[in-house]
């Protein structure tokens, strides 16, 4: 009985590994991780745990657990660095799966390969006491990620660009790059602003440039990327592409919710909450300009 059971199993389970749906889940599936590691990073430094562990790799001494004597703040760091292997697992099931499929195993190769970046860059920002500018390059790496990770859930979901004029594929363009200046402007802002990371709430040093002129860059490039939003979304209608219509009305949403969120932050004087959603949202946007960018193409020569 067991003899005969055993290649069945083996069957069903090479029949689930050639699922194209199993793909598309999976690779959806390392997009949400991707996103959820950059909130709960967000949420170390906004509880001062950003030292919680204050060695690396391991949390303290000689051990790789977090000590009593390091009270919640270790708790929460020791558990958003354990995260990277949930990370890891997703994007290692993902790359088998895409390889049995000889489907986009570059694109999924290169995802689980940044798992270790990452893991090393953040080894680097606990070793530098927080340095604001790893802490910033941290984050940009984690949306260089998801960039990746979306890029190949687009292509397994066999998403086919849509050709459109020449100027609306420069306006697109335009747009996806005015939103990695959103992200780097943030990230900067960020860096400048009350919240480091330490329980000594103020020994960690930051970015040293006015944080009143750096937030209304930040602010001057939202509101440049919210115009080409709104220009991609007419170009839409005046084409009439119904995917570039959606995919430009959803980022328009996030983005005016996102707005919503960041000037309700500085005038509240940057709450934890609402600096953690502002983290979130700045995801959202990312994805939201990528699904622009990624809708549509030039016509070819």
């Amino acid at each position: 009985m067991t003899t005969a059971a055993t290649p069945s199993a083996l069957g069903r389970l090479d029949g689930w590994t050639r699922s194209p749906v199993l793909l598309r889940r999976l690779a959806m599936a390392s997009v949400v991780v991707n996103v959820g590691i950059v909130v709960t990073g967000g949420a170390v430094r906004l509880t001062r745990s950003g030292l919680g562990c204050p060695t690396w790799p391991r949390c303290v001494g000689g051990s790789l657990v977090p000590r009593s004597k390091l009270g919640i703040n270790g708790v929460i760091e020791f558990s958003n660095r354990s995260l990277t292997f949930v990370v890891g697992l997703t994007l290692l099931a993902t790359l088998v799966v895409a390889w049995r499929q000889r489907n986009q195993v570059g694109l999924a190769l290169l995802a689980l390969a940044s798992v270790p970046a990452q893991a090393v860059l953040g080894g680097l920002v606990v070793l530098s006491d927080l340095n604001p500018w790893l802490v910033a390059a941290h984050f940009l790496l984690s949306a260089a990620i998801i960039a990746v990770t979306f890029l190949l859930w687009w292509r397994v979901s066999e998403r086919a660009p849509v050709t459109v004029p020449v100027p609306v594929r420069l306006l697109t363009l335009g747009l996806g790059a005015v939103t990695i200046l959103v992200l780097v402007a943030g990230t900067v802002v960020t860096g400048a602003g009350p919240h480091a990371g330490d329980i000594n709430n103020g020994a960690v040093k930051r970015i040293d440039l006015p944080l009143a002129g750096l937030a209304q860059l930040h602010a001057d490039f939202v509101m440049v990327l919210i115009g080409l939003t709104v220009g991609t979304l007419a170009a839409g209608y005046a084409v009439r592409i119904p995917v570039l219509q959606r995919a430009a009305t959803i980022l328009l949403g996030v983005e005016l919710a996102q707005g919503v969120i960041g000037y309700t932050q500085y005038f509240l004087h940057v709450p934890p909450l609402l600096v953690g959603l502002h983290m979130l949202g700045a995801c959202l946007v990312w994805l939201g300009a990528l699904s622009v960018v990624l809708a549509v193409r030039s016509p070819r020569a």
